[in-house]
């Protein structure tokens, strides 16, 4: 299926500078959305991430609207009055006689009104149908058909040009919502979407090829680390190096020190997050790193939350038995370094034999009495509310891995978002992913996926694939993209035991590199954190409102739209130390060497290769600011963002 492109994105200096001015003091932007300051998925993530940036283009003309949850208001919303006279009116209106939507105001602003999703769309719709003079944009970051149907285990993109889309949603009994959905699309003076795959489906389901792709993009100064990511991710790795040793408490036969943590995370959706292709994938795995004598153990990590009632029993013992042994080995610590403390106080080597006395022996054997265990370490960390028809465990039953003894490859199952309050594992998210080794997300239905994002920015490998659009915009910028800890798994083109077998392979292969070449590969994928700046990809987003404000009011407003001729951008090229063609005998990521202490049998320097990549990649895109005064930023400082003209 070839990609019909809305506006290339095959390089982020596709868009050409708009020659016209925009004016942006006399206009007001609403972005609507059912996620403003109320976490269901990943748009909350759009919102929250981008909001600086908007404000900072917009100054106090941006407004976000969304749900009003009372718990969430207390934690994340400042309540403050308005400042502009105009919505002060029609915010006490609201407030006494209802909800209405136009507000009085002698010189009228232009309005512009971006919706996310099929549940803002309604205010889309009324919005043209009563004619209000609102340049109206609609976002949708996966179609509700789409979702619906890649559940039911279709072939979902082979056959996309071939359903009857009003017949699928009504026998889904979704008719009302995809209505509501296709006619916001269709009403929309700009319709966009978060990738060109979803931008094919959109075509097909929505009947509206999008006007614009507008990738996700994060704040990567939040989770920046400067030179320190690889000390966050020992420190990280530690600490769930601590809850695997409780865990696994009375079989924790296998050396911690070549112990990678691998982890899926998100929404539980058993297919379309791919958690079913992984771990067919890691039953595999087991199978190669035990034919192949390998040293090394894998521990995989499933973060999806399901119903439960508690945590399991047994996972709570195996914390509790951790922390006595710690406190166990403390105790006699202290003892020992007391006797030693006075027996050179007088002058005198300590006789070793005399250091441990019964008590110290008798303590120690209580301990590790406590450690004996009589069942295998558990699956799951919580008790199940539907165990027998849970998709996870009934895959983890069929494929015979129950972490034992015998088996390379062990399974986690986290059945609730991670949190630093937990008693179980106390550690935030981005703290986990921090100290993982490799994420995993074999998607088949992921119209962006922040996850693998949020791994990139962390400097922490990920897998994905083509049909997710993370996979694709990596695909288009990076030239080697898994010499940069971007693997990127076919289940575009692949039947599901190709795709297993190569995720198998991708897995395998990682399992064999070595300490060291793990570090030069994390440093490479941290370099690409830039790709994902709101600072480049934000700019979509302008390209979008500047459309719609012409297209709204064009009278007052111009704005064409030239395609590019070339693919023009940056694009990450092989690493230097890498070899330009595959047919060479060395790999595309680190290679093993024998010779792995001594520094030059590797051709690799950080530091070139950094600024190799840096001249790849062109400075973050200065806003199109249009006001004449300076625009205040965050901090409050009017030198943080300067006022210019394109």
């Amino acid at each position: 299926m070839p990609l019909a492109r809305s506006l290339s994105v095959t390089s982020l200096s596709g868009l050409e500078e708009w020659d016209e001015e925009f004016d942006l003091e006399d206009a007001v932007l609403f972005e609507i959305a059912w996620e403003v300051a109320n976490k269901v998925g990943g748009i909350y993530t759009v919102i929250q991430t981008k909001a600086r940036l908007t404000s900072e283009e917009w100054g106090e003309n941006y407004f976000l609207v969304g749900p009003y949850v009372e718990s969430n208001v207390r934690t994340q919303v400042e309540l403050i009055e308005p400042t502009n006279p105009a919505l002060k009116r029609t915010i006490d209106k609201m407030n006494s006689s209802g909800c209405k939507y136009a507000a009085q105001s002698e010189e009228p602003p232009h309005i512009v009104a971006h919706f996310h999703e099929w549940l803002a769309g309604l205010g889309l719709v009324l919005c043209r149908h009563r004619q209000l003079p609102v340049a109206t944009i609609f976002t949708t970051h996966a179609t509700l058909l789409g979702r619906y149907l890649c559940a039911g285990n279709v072939d979902f993109y082979n056959k996309l040009a071939n359903f009857n889309v009003d017949k699928e949603a009504g026998d889904r009994q979704i008719y009302h919502r995809y209505c509501l959905e296709r006619a916001a699309a269709h009403c929309a003076h700009v319709f966009t979407t978060v990738s060109q795959i979803t931008a094919i489906e959109a075509e097909h389901l929505l009947k509206r090829k999008p006007d614009i792709v507008t990738p996700n993009g994060l704040n990567v100064k939040k989770f920046s680390a400067v030179h320190e990511f690889q000390n966050l991710h020992a420190q990280s790795k530690n600490r769930i190096q601590e809850f695997v040793r409780g865990h696994f408490y009375g079989h924790l036969d296998f050396n911690l020190d070549k112990c990678l943590f691998l982890f899926i995370a998100g929404r539980y959706e058993f297919s379309n997050k791919g958690a079913d292709i992984f771990l067919e994938a890691l039953a595999r795995l087991n199978y190669l790193l035990r034919v192949n004598h390998s040293d090394v153990t894998v521990i995989a990590f499933f973060i999806m939350p399901a119903r439960t009632n508690n945590f399991n029993v047994e996972t709570l013992k195996g914390q509790a038995v951790r922390k006595q042994l710690w406190d166990t080995a403390q105790t006699v610590k202290e003892r020992f370094g007391k006797k030693l403390y006075e027996s050179l106080l007088v002058g005198q080597l300590p006789d070793v034999s005399k250091m441990l006395d019964k008590e110290d022996f008798t303590i120690m054997k209580r301990a590790i009495f406590a450690t004996q265990r009589q069942c295998q370490p558990p699956i799951c960390t919580h008790n199940m509310l539907e165990d027998s028809s849970d998709p996870i465990l009934n895959c983890v039953r069929r494929i015979g891995l129950f972490n034992s003894s015998a088996d390379r490859v062990k399974i986690i199952f986290h059945p609730e978002f991670l949190s630093s309050t937990s008693p179980l594992l106390p550690m935030d998210y981005e703290e986990f992913v921090r100290g993982c080794h490799l994420g995993v997300f074999p998607s088949y239905y992921e119209p962006w996926g922040y996850t693998p994002a949020e791994c990139t920015v962390m400097g922490i490998p990920s897998i994905s694939t083509n049909l997710s659009g993370f996979g694709c915009f990596m695909e288009e910028h990076i030239a080697d993209p898994s010499a940069y800890g971007i693997y990127i798994l076919d289940r575009r083109f692949r039947g599901v035991d190709e795709s297993c077998n190569q995720l198998t392979s991708f897995l395998f292969q990682f399992c064999k590199q070595s300490r060291r070449q793990r570090i030069i590969q994390r440093n490479r994928t941290e370099r690409l954190s830039d790709l994902l700046d709101w600072r480049y990809l934000g700019r979509y987003y302008i390209s979008a409102r500047h459309m719609a404000l012409a297209k709204a009011f064009p009278d007052t407003y111009y704005y064409e739209l030239n395609e590019p001729t070339s693919t023009s951008g940056f694009r990450y090229p092989r690493p230097a130390s890498v070899p330009p063609s595959p047919s060479l005998s060395r790999h595309s990521s680190p290679h093993h060497s024998e010779a792995e202490d001594n520094d030059e049998e590797e051709r690799y320097d950080e530091d070139l290769e950094a600024e190799k990549d840096r001249v790849n990649i062109r400075q973050p895109y200065a806003l199109p600011f249009k006001n004449k005064s300076a625009v205040y930023g965050a901090n409050g400082n009017s030198d943080s963002v300067t006022s210019e003209k394109n």
